[in-house]
């Protein structure tokens, strides 16, 4: 059953998504060369190194924002892609921007108000131009993902332990998705560890974060947090919960074989972009759980 889930959405991602989710979903599902999303993302990075044009797609700003940044860092820790022509240099030159927007500890922030003069969806204000861990520990995150060290790493790492160790476990989904992905991928791994029961223990209290299967509204959910059964964080949830989430994505796919958003972007392109990427997403995770 599960095969007819995935079939109906690559269908859906080739009529509708972007050249990066198709050819994304080429390199994850047919093994094609991951050196078609590299050259995807050219398009996308601009001449100070950054990445910009709506990469994310709630920004339509052409400037480089640490979210498009963290956008293409997690793309091309999906396809694999470091070791092919000039991702290295790519990466490279990203956070060598990062660096040069920084905050003096390291941290960086989604965005600046430069994003006021283009569309964008609502709840793109004033608190993401605010340096914090979201999105400073997803970016190093990714970075150590991808086996690349660099200045700006050492910064933001020594940073999102300052962060973590002053403010706790993150009291927002988005907020501990972030912090997940760096503690996943950090080289100190006993200290990551050591967080781990303090996170079990702060589940049910961090908002926005839909233990319950029958929980409607935006928010993320376990598969979000442990999209593969060999995840990190698999061992948070039981099986029940990530069976009973499962069900649920199963359940929500649209009849032309794409996913739904569950919040309202800047416009139609933005909708139709982000139903490829989370449809992209979730056929991942559906075919990750067999």
């Amino acid at each position: 059953m599960t095969i007819d889930h995935i079939s109906a959405g690559r269908d859906f991602i080739q009529r509708d998504g972007r050249l990066l989710e198709r050819r994304l979903a080429d390199v994850l599902f047919d093994r094609t060369d991951p050196r078609s999303v590299v050259d995807a993302l050219r398009g996308y990075q601009n001449p100070d190194g950054g990445f910009g044009h709506a990469l994310e797609p709630d920004t339509r700003c052409p400037l480089s924002l640490p979210i498009y940044t963290e956008f293409a860092f997690e793309t091309l820790v999906a396809a694999g892609a470091i070791g092919t022509d000039g991702a290295l240099d790519m990466v490279q030159r990203a956070a060598d921007q990062l660096l040069t927007v920084a905050a003096a500890a390291g941290a960086v922030a989604l965005a600046d108000p430069a994003i006021e003069q283009y569309p964008r969806a609502a709840h793109w204000t004033e608190w993401t131009y605010q340096p914090a861990l979201n999105p400073t520990a997803g970016l190093a995150g990714a970075l150590f993902a991808l086996g690349v060290q660099h200045e700006w790493l050492d910064r933001a790492t020594a940073a999102c332990w300052s962060m973590l160790d002053r403010d706790g476990v993150p009291g927002d989904a988005h907020g501990l998705s972030e912090a997940l992905h760096f503690l996943a991928d950090v080289p100190d791994s006993d200290r990551a560890d050591a967080w781990s029961e303090r996170i079990r223990e702060a589940l049910p209290t961090v908002q926005m974060l839909h233990l319950d299967p029958a929980t409607d509204g935006y928010g993320l959910t376990p598969l979000d947090l442990a999209p593969s059964p060999d995840s990190r964080w698999r061992q948070l949830f039981g099986d029940s919960v990530i069976d009973g989430h499962l069900q649920r994505m199963i359940g929500s796919q649209d009849d032309d074989g794409g996913w739904p958003v569950a919040w309202t972007p800047p416009g139609t392109a933005a909708l139709v972009e982000w139903r490829a990427i989370i449809t992209l997403r979730n056929i991942r995770v559906l075919r990750a759980y067999g």
